[in-house]
């Protein structure tokens, strides 16, 4: 039986904290900023945790995390 293969896509874009929650960073603060207002900008910065929903589709994506 071979060895399970991580998704390398999904290993670059979520981390796994020690507590079991899985860190991701904000999304919509790629391109298109000007039209955004600064307070927007500001609020996306760092980074949050996956919700409970998409858990399980994350953790089949990392089998060794």
């Amino acid at each position: 039986m071979p060895k399970m293969k991580t998704k390398k896509g999904a290993a670059k874009r979520f981390k796994v904290r020690p507590s079991g929650e899985i860190k991701r960073s904000q999304a919509f603060k790629r391109h298109i900023l000007t039209k955004k207002t600064t307070k927007n900008k500001r609020q996306l910065r760092g980074t949050t945790s996956v919700h409970a929903n998409d858990m399980a589709s994350v953790r089949a994506m990392l089998p060794y995390a």
